[in-house]
């Protein structure tokens, strides 16, 4: 079996990462990163961490308007496919470079897998639900990280082409989770210099265009971890850089310590060693679910509603008052609950895969 892979950000090279040491211990895979993601921190430290396979095709095309970069990468995806005439597409979540990778393959009538389908907002104002909405109608296999997703697919009359096989980001998540020690991550700071982890510390992430697109939305969320009873670790998008570096210093923010972005060990050991955690990334939301640390996602729609349980994840308004209310609330683990399935989804992806082929 022959499968063309299709990355491009660092939720899918996590992804990848686990699936591709499975499928490549029989069969052929092509991986093509479309460079999405390209700043080394978010892209080529991922790969060495990992020990990805370096891709076959790097394609460089990242920025502009979501229409320009899917356009952009149909056309260089479709001269992949037609050179490697592959038995399978394989793509992961709900990026610019799925959907241009799923409808190249489907113009060229070659499969289309869809790892981590069938998850759904509800909302089209959401750029990314209207990419897994349409991957999924065009996708000839369908595999879903929970039993709910499995069950929107359904609804949708998607069901004869869907099966669960749980999360790959839990296997890489049971995996790679230890690797790293507190005690040796450096943090590179935006200010300059090395400076190691605090011994107590709350962990943020905030890099989406809702929360980040002004000041007003993104200094709430700062002041938020402002006044919180230890640091907050936020490892720094490269586009909101200057925006963040500015509010700090015009708002004598000295509590949130503004990093580079880090490698995915160093992230899951931040998670794994933080008090708590605020994010807005659909993937640190499982990560801190996986880890049992309470988090608050600062996002209107319910990304992963599996791990809204108990207090577990609560979703808050970019507001500072919000953040702090929802970060006090306890949170009940329930040991018997595991919705992402048993940290063996990589070795049914390749199971599905080859049943289909």
């Amino acid at each position: 079996m022959k499968v063309v892979t299709v990355v491009g950000a660092r939720p899918q090279f996590i992804k990848a990462a686990v699936v591709s040491h499975v499928l490549r211990k029989n069969h052929t895979e092509i991986l093509v990163h479309t460079g999405q993601h390209f700043d080394r921190n978010m892209s080529e430290l991922f790969f060495e961490e990992m020990d990805i396979p370096k891709p076959d095709y790097n394609l460089g095309i990242s920025g502009g308007t979501h229409a320009q970069m899917t356009g952009r990468m149909m056309i260089a995806i479709e001269e992949v496919l037609q050179s490697e005439s592959p038995d399978w597409l394989l793509v992961y979540g709900d990026t610019n470079s799925t959907l241009a990778a799923a409808l190249a393959a489907a113009k060229l009538h070659i499969p289309v897998c869809h790892v981590e389908a069938g998850a759904r907002l509800h909302s089209l104002n959401n750029p990314e639900e209207i990419n897994r909405i349409c991957t999924d109608r065009i996708g000839t296999l369908l595999l879903t990280s929970t039993e709910n997703g499995l069950n929107e697919l359904k609804k949708e009359n998607l069901g004869d082409r869907s099966v669960f096989v749980g999360d790959p980001m839990y296997d890489a998540f049971r995996i790679y989770s230890e690797k790293r020690n507190i005690r040796d991550v450096r943090l590179e700071s935006l200010a300059g210099g090395e400076i190691p982890v605090p011994d107590k510390f709350y962990y943020l992430t905030c890099h989406r265009e809702e929360n980040t697109k002004d000041d007003i939305t993104l200094l709430e969320i700062l002041m938020a971890m402002e006044s919180l009873d230890a640091p907050a670790i936020y490892p720094v998008h490269p586009r909101n850089r200057e925006r963040a570096l500015k509010l700090a210093v015009e708002n004598r923010i000295s509590k949130v310590v503004l990093t580079e972005p880090v490698g995915y060990l160093e992230s899951t050991c931040l998670v794994c060693n933080a008090e708590k955690i605020v994010t807005d990334s659909g993937g640190l939301q499982r990560e801190a679910f996986f880890a049992g640390k309470k988090c608050v996602t600062v996002f209107p729609l319910a990304v992963w509603p599996e791990t809204m349980v108990g207090h577990r994840n609560d979703l808050a308004k970019p507001e500072a008052k919000d953040i702090i209310v929802k970060l006090s609330l306890k949170q009940e683990i329930d040991g018997g609950y595991h919705p992402f399935g048993d940290g063996h989804a990589a070795e049914r992806i390749v199971a599905a895969m080859m049943k289909g082929a």
